[in-house]
């Protein structure tokens, strides 16, 4: 029985690389596996998944308003496809995910997806809300915070290398980000009073 899948982690968690790898192994035993991107990475007119050591390959791109079941299930008529693989998977929108969950019930293949589960705010995107609701298995992606515990946050910076604390949900190429735990993800948003983080140090 086919699953929908969603890999969920903060930034530079290794995400890309783990899909890049599997979408690998299943063509290393002669399958065929399709892989979208949000539409935001490209090159050129193609869509396009790079990891942060070097691994990359060209993907479908989709967009607002795809129908991604239809995509798949052309595809599918003319190359059996063993697995679909969601690269930037957050940004999908609500009835996407709801295709892509249509896509392991109704043609019976697995769809991989990663993605962030809340952008810098801490607030979700819509399509890891959608994902975190329907998905049949939740796979967690860890990485670390500065202090070395989790990290299940992310900060913006600008370009004066501050926190921002406000602006766009989406800011792709304008901006760094940096993985936090959620104790220090309060402090750089500035969320609790300096008085009681030196309460509860002492506490």
């Amino acid at each position: 029985m086919a699953k929908l899948y969603f890999h969920y982690a903060t930034m530079n968690a290794g995400k890309t690389t783990m899909l890049l790898q599997a979408s690998y192994n299943y063509r290393e035993r002669g399958m065929t596996t399709m892989l979208f991107v949000a539409g935001h990475y490209r090159k050129g007119d193609r869509g396009y998944i790079e990891s942060r050591i070097g691994l990359e390959s060209e993907a479908e791109m989709f967009r607002d308003g795809d129908d991604l079941f239809a995509r798949i299930a052309e595809h599918h008529k003319h190359l059996t496809v063993h697995c679909v693989f969601v690269d930037e998977a957050q940004f999908l929108g609500e009835e996407q995910v709801w295709q892509l969950a249509r896509v392991t019930d109704r043609l019976n293949i697995p769809v991989m997806c990663y993605g962030l589960r809340t952008d810098f705010q801490g607030k979700l995107f819509s399509g890891s809300q959608a994902l975190l609701a329907i998905a049949d298995e939740l796979r967690e992606v860890r990485t670390i915070c500065r202090c070395g515990r989790k990290a299940t946050m992310v900060v913006r910076l600008g370009q004066d290398g501050k926190v921002a604390r406000q602006g766009e949900q989406v800011a792709i190429g304008k901006a760094a980000y940096v993985s936090l735990c959620r104790r220090h993800w309060e402090e750089e948003m500035g969320r609790l009073p300096p008085e009681d983080l030196v309460g509860f140090a002492n506490g």
